[in-house]
């Protein structure tokens, strides 16, 4: 039977960009689209890179969870272009790497080169590294800030990454990093010992939210390094009840801006 719409405003145009490798992109890509569905203004595109330019700038806003996925200069410059204009953008886990993987026959060490850097200027990060998938505190650094209001800090499973970062980041939620990264390049122990995990960043009249998080595998998501099945399936990450809340704010957050909570989801409604 219909009902009535919860979401007040009008459309809301979204392009989700999902792509890329070492990750179950079609788990994630699932799990967004399931919190994009719960406000009904939003019409939704989907993409597995950030080549249809014409559409993102287009959007109101776009949300990116990609892994070696690199914009060119050209999508890149699009982009900055339409979130200087006031396009949210909402960047999610590995879309700030760029990896090179081993070479064929040497040792297996990952590169991580500055292969996209108009790209991780405007989200305000560029991956380096990340140390053992093991548990980590994630502590609330603002907890006044809605995206993380009444959220404790939590313990969860996950990568937690080691970046260069610009200096214009409302840092929300960090963590420590400690030690050394095996099988990446930049495997020496961090420069800095606490990362961010969840910030933001205006960019012109728009607005970067960038949320560290949210590794997933599946089984068969390391056949090109030469494992063709893992037998396993790793979502972990998102199993975290913390993780869940604050990826469902930075989705509405994403659709609706600084107005996000005018359109509660259905346990709220």
């Amino acid at each position: 039977m219909p009902r009535l719409a919860r979401c007040a405003s009008s459309r809301i145009d979204v392009a989700l960009v999902v792509g890329g490798r070492w990750h179950d992109i079609d788990y994630a890509r699932s799990e967004l689209l399931g919190l994009l569905v719960e406000h009904d203004a939003v019409r939704c595109t989907v993409h597995s890179d950030f080549s249809a330019s014409d559409v993102l700038s287009a959007a109101d806003a776009v949300i990116a969870y990609t892994c070696d996925v690199r914009p060119t200069a050209e999508q890149a410059e699009a982009l900055t272009t339409a979130v200087r204009a006031g396009t949210r953008l909402l960047g999610l886990h590995a879309t700030n790497s760029a990896i090179d993987p081993p070479d064929a026959g040497g040792p297996r060490v990952f590169r991580t080169p500055d292969a996209m850097p108009g790209f991780t200027a405007l989200l305000g990060n560029r991956f380096l590294a990340h140390p053992r998938i093991a548990p980590s505190l994630i502590e609330v650094v603002r907890p006044e800030h809605p995206l993380v209001r009444g959220v404790p800090s939590f313990e969860t499973t996950d990568e937690v990454y080691v970046m260069d970062l610009r200096d214009d980041l409302e840092i929300l939620l960090e963590t420590a990093v400690e030690g050394e990264c095996p099988g990446f390049e930049e495997s020496g122990s961090a420069p800095r010992s606490r990362h961010p995990v969840l910030y933001t960043r205006d960019e012109g009249d728009g607005c970067v939210v960038y949320f560290t998080l949210g590794h997933c595998r599946g089984r068969f998501d390391v056949a090109d390094l030469g494992i063709e099945d893992l037998g396993v399936l790793d979502r972990v990450a998102w199993d975290s009840v913390e993780y869940r809340e604050v990826l469902r704010r930075c989705v509405a957050w994403a659709v609706h801006g600084e107005s996000w909570r005018q359109c509660p989801v259905e346990e709220d409604a």
